[in-house]
């Protein structure tokens, strides 16, 4: 059909829904663009703490579960120890980034924006977690790390409140480092065999999906989703994922792990007109509703892994922190809600700050 024949409302969805909407720029979900709550101007003792050192060394550190036999589940207290202190300068800087932005969008300070640019412009012009020299725990860091920033820098980058807008060149510089680490995370994380990939493989997608919306990286997008539908055909017609039953007594909480970066994704992909809810049968949904059923009754975890099932991580309300996602995508069930109503406000810095002001904004204002 000739574009002269069209009716107006059939332009208006060409533009909208056509080659152009590829065009256009990736974007979050519509609770990224929430502007500065209140903004406060009159006497704070707020101080920026100081920049954590950029972290440049080798990438290679001690697993928390070293010497643990092939299900990875039995904590080394010594090696832990180890890795705590050799990363504490990421962690701090991860935990660092997302309140301090948690704060600026409460607040609306200059000097809570300064100091997160301060900090991230100080790691970019370090080129601080690039090194190619890693092991499976500094290649888990790097992607963790990269997660943390780039989704906390959302909030900056799309508010209504346009924080960025006199801050160019130090945006661009720590977005241009985002993105040389996420190129790295791709190579980190790419072609893998199907037994190895798991929730790691999942964090690190999201981790790129963030990156790929903050610095408007196609590539980047369609790598996430990929691996998104990896992730979504591993999961068999009980909602089961093979490779986290491997955990034994931990089964159950890495079933919980592998879904804030899934249903991130997920939320994240449909916001750029691409749904993966269908893929594998509606399997996102069949995953929660069996770690939800899990979290009330193991017996089924432990019938699949053959161990009983730790619990601990469980009782923890951040650990659900995927249920703002997931409950934006599906139609959840009254315990499911209460669940999360209960539990709100979600805040968990890996998935960039406080979630329940992303998704469920009211639920935040009546607390």
């Amino acid at each position: 059909m000739h574009i002269s024949k069209l009716t107006a409302p059939a332009l208006l969805a060409l533009a909208l829904f056509g080659p152009a909407a590829q065009a256009a720029g990736l974007v979050p979900p519509q609770g990224y663009y929430a502007g500065i709550e209140k903004l406060k101007s009159g006497p704070s003792d707020y101080k920026c703490e100081a920049i954590p050192k950029p972290y440049t060394g080798k990438l290679q550190f001690r697993s928390k579960y070293e010497g643990s036999d092939s299900a990875r589940a039995t904590l080394n207290k010594a090696s832990e120890k180890a890795f705590r202190d050799s990363t504490a300068s990421i962690t701090t800087l991860e935990r660092g980034v997302s309140k301090q932005v948690m704060q600026y969008m409460r607040d609306g300070r200059p000097q809570q924006l300064d100091c997160t640019l301060e900090w991230l412009s100080s790691w970019a012009r370090a080129d601080a977690l690039m090194s190619t020299d890693y092991n499976h725990t500094g290649k888990s860091m790097r992607k963790w790390a990269l997660g943390s920033l780039s989704s906390s820098w959302l909030h900056l980058k799309f508010s209504n409140s346009q924080p960025l807008a006199a801050h160019q060149q130090e945006a661009e510089l720590i977005e241009k480092w985002f993105a040389r680490m996420a190129d790295q995370v791709v190579k980190d994380w790419s072609g893998l065999p199907l037994e190895k990939i798991n929730n790691h493989s999942y964090w690190a997608a999201w981790s790129v999906m963030a990156t790929a919306v903050a610095t408007d990286r196609r590539d980047l997008f369609n790598w996430s989703v990929k691996e998104y539908r990896v992730a979504a055909n591993q999961i068999d017609a009980q909602g089961f994922l093979p490779n986290e039953l491997k955990r034994k007594q931990r089964a159950l909480a890495y079933h919980n792990y592998a879904l804030p970066p899934l249903a991130m994704i997920a939320s994240f992909a449909q916001a750029n007109g691409v749904d993966v809810r269908p893929e594998n049968n509606g399997a996102l949904e069949r995953l929660g509703k069996r770690v939800l059923s899990g979290a009330k009754d193991p017996s089924p975890f432990k019938a699949k892994s053959g161990e009983k099932q730790a619990m601990g991580d469980l009782k923890v309300d951040s650990k659900y922190a995927w249920l703002e996602p997931w409950c934006s995508l599906y139609r959840c069930g009254a315990d499911a809600l209460k669940k999360k109503h209960d539990m709100q406000p979600f805040r968990n810095f890996r998935l960039g700050g406080d979630l329940t002001r992303v998704y469920d904004p009211q639920a935040e204002q009546k607390k």
